[in-house]
């Protein structure tokens, strides 16, 4: 009987062993046959390309004025980047201008627009970052101190007569503005005028903008902002002359520029700074498409600059407490 049964069966067994050796020839060891199997060297080249091309520039500036304006002006800006340097760049908006030193700091914002003071702080928290361009306006900067007619002060010119705004209401811009604040504040204090003899408590209203707004419609007696954003606003008419007027400009100082992430150079090639340098500083006024984003940037070009130019701007950040490092 037991003969009978490996006769039988010795066929069928047999045929299994050698399918079961065939499906094993046809499958490598260590793989299986799923869409995730090893990729061909051509799928290997173009997954290589998908991620290079992924690598996107991260664009970002302090938000010293209105912010519809300012997503205009950046994405002008963007994609003339985009086309000069065949990379993508995107804009990200941030809530202040310290969130923009600290996205600068971590790597989120790798190329900023900075204000002097900010981008000092920028570059003290960030080893290696590097001041590569500024505006023309920059090296020459001012601030304008603005006053409404309630105020019953006459334009002057004299650092001294700045003691004409004790017992007036005052306010700054952002805390951390060089031109609406830290400048203000310190050629104040030359002018014998602490933040105590105004009166009641300095306001500081976020951005140039909406000083403007404050002091022209009374909230405040007198404000300090940006020579140009005053200019740009008196050209576009918005600025109603009986009820604000500019009482003083300030001596000049180094403001704005263009501050860069020490990572740029591992992420795009050793190069690349003095690429993005040369496609600002390729900016024209002669050519219609640039002159609108240096309109916007109120430039008449863009120039290089250097961290050095902004040793003013550090010593008095940390002579009033901006700077504590």
């Amino acid at each position: 009987m037991a003969a009978v049964f490996t006769k039988m069966f010795a066929k069928p067994l047999a045929a299994i062993a050698l399918a079961a050796i065939a499906l094993t020839a046809c499958t490598s060891p260590g793989t299986q046959n799923t869409p995730d199997s090893a990729a061909s060297p051509e799928a290997t080249s173009t997954t290589a390309n998908a991620t290079a091309s992924d690598q996107v520039l991260t664009l970002g500036a302090i938000p010293d004025q209105d912010p519809e304006r300012l997503q205009r002006q950046y994405e002008k800006l963007v994609a003339y980047l985009e086309a000069e340097l065949g990379i993508e760049v995107a804009y990200k908006p941030v809530v202040d201008y310290a969130a923009a030193v600290t996205a600068f700091q971590v790597g989120d914002l790798e190329f900023v627009w900075f204000g002097g003071l900010t981008g000092v702080q920028a570059r003290l928290q960030t080893p290696g970052a590097t001041a590569i361009a500024q505006r023309d306006v920059d090296e020459n900067f001012r601030s304008v101190f603005i006053a409404n007619p309630s105020a019953g002060l006459a334009p002057f010119t004299e650092i001294t007569d700045l003691a004409q705004l004790k017992g007036k209401t005052f306010t700054f811009g952002s805390e951390s503005s060089t031109s609406g604040r830290l400048m203000p504040q310190y050629f104040l204090e030359q002018g014998g005028v602490a933040l105590t003899d105004f009166q009641g408590p300095a306001g500081f209203s976020g951005d140039h903008d909406k000083t403007l707004e404050l002091v022209q419609a009374g909230a405040y007696q007198v404000g300090a902002l940006n020579e140009k954003v005053w200019e740009q606003r008196s050209a576009e008419g918005k600025v109603n002359n009986d009820q604000v007027t500019v009482i003083w400009r300030t001596p000049t100082y180094y403001d704005y520029h263009w501050v860069l992430h020490p990572q740029i150079a591992s992420e795009f090639g050793a190069d690349f700074p003095e690429k993005l340098r040369a496609a600002l500083l390729k900016l024209s006024p002669d050519n219609p498409d640039h002159k609108e984003i240096l309109d916007l940037f109120s430039a008449g070009k863009f120039i290089e600059t250097k961290n050095e130019n902004y040793a003013q701007i550090e010593a008095i950040g940390r002579k009033i407490g901006k700077i504590t490092d």
